[in-house]
C-alpha cells in the first residue's frame, strides 16, 4: 500500500485545468485577448468556461445539433416554397385540385406579364411620338424662322 500522495494538481486528474502555473497563463492569455482584440478574449473565455473541449469534440456536437438541419432544409425560401408545391397531401382529390388551381394562377400571371409588356410597348410609343412631335415642331420652327439654332452673345 502507497502512502504518499501527490497533490491533485500536480497529476491534473483532480481539476481539468491543470496545474496552477498553466491557469495563470490561461488567465493572462484571456486578458491580453480583451485588451488586444475582445473577440479573441471572449472566445478564450468560453472555450475555458466550457471545459475545454478538444475540436473534435466541438465539430462533432456541432454536427449534431445542427448537421442534420442544414442537410434536411433547402437553401432558400423559394427552394422551400417550391419543394412545398411539387410535394403531395396524399390526398388525390384535394391534390388534382391544387394542381388545377397553380395551372390557373399559372396562366393568370402570365395574361397578367403579357398586358404589362404590352402597356410598357405603348407608353414607350407614346413617348416616341410625344418625342418625334416635339422635334418636328423645333424643325418647323427652325425652318420659319431662318435661325440656325445657334446663339450669338
Amino acid at each position: 500500500m502507497n502512502t504518499t500522495s501527490t497533490p491533485p494538481y500536480a497529476t491534473g486528474r483532480a481539476c481539468r485545468s491543470g496545474p496552477f502555473p498553466r491557469r495563470s497563463l490561461e488567465i493572462g492569455a484571456i486578458v491580453l485577448g480583451f485588451v488586444y482584440w475582445w473577440p479573441v478574449g471572449l472566445a478564450l473565455l468560453a472555450w475555458k468556461l466550457t471545459g475545454y473541449p478538444a475540436v473534435n469534440e466541438m465539430r462533432d456536437a456541432a454536427r449534431r445539433n445542427f448537421g442534420s438541419w442544414d442537410a434536411a432544409r433547402p437553401a432558400s425560401r423559394f427552394a422551400r416554397a417550391f419543394e412545398a408545391a411539387n410535394r403531395g397531401t396524399g390526398n388525390a382529390a384535394f391534390d388534382e385540385y391544387r394542381r388545377a388551381e397553380l395551372d390557373r394562377l399559372e396562366a393568370q400571371r402570365r395574361a397578367l406579364e403579357e398586358e404589362s409588356r404590352a402597356f410598357t410597348n405603348f407608353v414607350e410609343e407614346l413617348k416616341r411620338a410625344k418625342d418625334r412631335e416635339q422635334f418636328d415642331a423645333f424643325m418647323a420652327q427652325r425652318r420659319a424662322g431662318g435661325t440656325d439654332g445657334t446663339r450669338s452673345i
